[in-house]
């Protein structure tokens, strides 16, 4: 594998191993909204520097002329709606979970690939998906299976349900592919608008503290534009892309880590098994048959 392409991928791993506790350290200081205003007002900064960099401005504004509410139901749904809800589950639950949780938009999107993409569901799919969603149901519980005591339903709730929305932008973006900097700019773009029409129905302007500032900055850059330009550019060197995205599961054991150190947040064995089962669902899903 080439060598300049894993370390741009081990650099966007280990931002994307910092971003849970960024996460639950800002929204100590302030609202899944708020948060999501200023990752987003970053992201639109630093891809619009990108893609001027990169000469697809104009290409971005043909989008827009070509089909301006796709892109605004791609808004719609990522950043809007999967971070707002993803935010809010991180607010509820310890970030460990929220996490853990978040992976299970890749089995998914194995799901709605069926009758969205006229893909065939096998059996591999179908055992996929049982063991990732039986690691939900660990997490769900604490690993109190026999009891079903579901220690916080809405937050779980929110966590898996968030890969919905994520897993549909994925679908939405396969069946009309565009040009990743272009397509990425114009959906933050579009979404900065509806955040800021939510933020002020909310009176979300008032009371930023600048260490939230300074969180949602970081979490624009680090979760969001830069990861992803990274990310891209180690898939366009990789000559094995499949192995370049198993290192992408490197990051939750380095997070969970980082929870404890950081944030103070004790890892709990029911969040280590859940996580695995995800993982591995996810991974089954992926295999040839």
């Amino acid at each position: 594998m080439n060598r300049k392409a894993v370390l741009l991928a081990m650099g966007c791993v280990l931002m994307w191993s910092t971003v849970a506790s960024a996460f639950k350290l800002t929204l100590s200081l302030i609202s899944p909204l708020q948060m999501l205003w200023l990752a987003v007002a970053t992201s639109c900064g630093i891809l619009a520097v990108a893609a001027a960099h990169q000469g697809k401005l104009q290409l971005a504004k043909d989008y827009l002329r070509e089909s301006p509410g796709y892109f605004l139901l791609l808004a719609a749904l990522n950043p809007t709606a999967y971070y707002l809800i993803l935010f809010a589950a991180y607010d509820l639950l310890p970030a460990q979970q929220a996490q853990a949780l978040n992976y299970t938009w890749a089995v998914m999107l194995s799901i709605l690939a069926v009758p969205f993409l006229g893909q065939s569901f096998t059996l591999l799919n179908g055992i996929s998906v049982l063991i990732a969603y039986s690691g939900v149901l660990v997490i769900a519980t604490q690993g109190d299976l026999l009891a079903l005591d579901f220690q916080n339903p809405l937050g779980v709730a929110l966590g898996a349900g968030s890969s919905i929305f994520f897993a549909s932008y994925w679908i939405l973006n396969t069946r009309r592919p565009h040009d990743a900097v272009a397509s990425l700019l114009l959906c933050f773009g579009l979404s900065l608008p509806i955040l800021t029409v939510l933020m002020f129905i909310q009176g979300g302007f008032t009371a930023i503290p600048w260490q939230a500032i300074g969180g949602g900055i970081y979490i624009g850059a680090f979760e969001m534009s830069l990861a992803f330009l990274l990310w891209m550019n180690a898939l366009r060197l990789s000559t094995n892309t499949a192995q370049l995205s198993n290192l992408v599961y490197l990051s939750p054991p380095i997070s969970l880590l980082l929870l404890a150190v950081i944030v103070g947040e004790p890892v709990m064995v029911s969040t280590i098994v859940g996580l695995v089962l995800i993982i591995g669902g996810v991974l089954v899903g992926q295999a040839k048959r």
